[in-house]
């Protein structure tokens, strides 16, 4: 079955227009599929979660290194920095392209604060960084490299890639091997429920109605403009504003989005671009996948280390979701939350 895959091309643009362009038309010839910031016709922070999301389409992502670091988010990183860290942390494989000789690049294409060309230059520090790289001096270079880089990794780590919609197993066998995926899913469940866990042995854990105190900060319009905060609830209150956003598996990332989403929403503080503790989040995790609440794994048989992390209510979570959320007879609405309050 033939594929095409999916290429996400990554550098700055106003310096490296010719540069993308030779590269993407080298993909093209590839019967790839690019894919860049081309689509986009400004970058800000909601640009950013969309271009987090062509990325997860993407097979491979390639980068091209020049003489500046690009537009910089709110956090101090440029918009090229932050991509590349994301493609990163999903293990996707990486084709680097460093320019050679940053020094000579004309003025005119090169960083002028000596701020910018120290960021850029821990950047391709941290590039060089455990993955082999290519490095070029002009733009007729590219093309090769890109061809001979490519094929070598697609040739070493085959993706998933995308094929025509006619070339595809029959409707009927697609019905038969989706019911015995449910199948499959269903002796799953039933052996979790009649099956003691690897976790017995872990004794004096928490209950749900125990506190615990999560941290995280966020953006204000006072002050140097950011701010610390602090909640205090019950595991009962977080797992049961949480769990419905995880009734469909959720990729851990978004996850931790939808987790933080559902902390700010019980505490309502002031502010904005919350985000919450990493440490913080993973201690969730872990507690409610102890309580055998959720899972955190790959979906379907996938466990090799380029597998993606889903969380997943179990049974015995959806059963205490239910019972935390259903709205009883003669109450207008269930109180689900005693607030313990947040500290800004």
């Amino acid at each position: 079955m033939d594929k095409r895959y999916q290429v996400f091309v990554s550098s700055t643009f106003t310096d490296l227009k010719d540069e993308r362009q030779r590269v993407i038309q080298t993909l093209m010839e590839m019967d790839c599929i690019p894919a860049g910031m081309e689509l986009f016709s400004a970058m800000d922070e909601e640009q950013m979660a969309f271009i987090r999301k062509v990325i997860d389409d993407c097979d491979y992502y390639l980068l091209i290194i020049g003489g500046r670091y690009g537009s910089m988010t709110e956090e101090g990183i440029s918009y090229t920095e932050q991509e590349y860290d994301y493609a990163v942390s999903l293990k996707m494989k990486v084709i680097a392209l460093l320019h050679e000789k940053p020094d000579e690049i004309p003025l005119s294409k090169s960083e002028a604060s000596p701020e910018l060309r120290e960021k850029l230059e821990k950047f391709r520090q941290k590039v060089l960084t455990g993955r082999i790289v290519k490095f070029w001096n002009d733009v007729s270079d590219l093309p090769g490299l890109v061809s001979l880089g490519l094929s070598r990794t697609i040739k070493t780590y085959p993706a998933v890639g995308w094929v025509r919609a006619n070339t595809i197993a029959n409707t009927e066998v697609l019905t038969q091997i989706n019911q015995l995926r449910l199948e499959n899913q269903q002796l799953r469940e039933t052996l979790t429920k009649t099956t003691p866990t690897q976790y017995d042995s872990i004794t004096n854990i928490a209950s749900l109605d125990e506190v615990f105190v999560v941290h995280g900060g966020n953006s204000t319009n006072v002050g140097n403009g950011f701010s610390n905060w602090k909640a205090e609830l019950t595991w009962h209150q977080i797992f049961s504003s949480f769990a419905p956003s995880i009734m469909l598996a959720l990729p851990e990332y978004s996850a931790k989005d939808a987790l933080c989403a559902s902390i700010i929403s019980l505490c309502k503080p002031a502010g904005f671009s919350f985000y919450i503790d990493d440490q913080d989040f993973q201690t969730i995790g872990i507690q409610f996948r102890v309580l055998g609440l959720i899972t955190i794994k790959p979906l379907g048989d996938d466990v090799s280390k380029a597998a993606r992390l889903y969380w997943s209510l179990t049974p015995k979570g959806e059963q205490v979701m239910l019972e935390a959320r259903v709205v009883r007879s003669g109450t207008q609405l269930y109180p689900l939350i005693l607030k313990k309050g947040l500290h800004i």
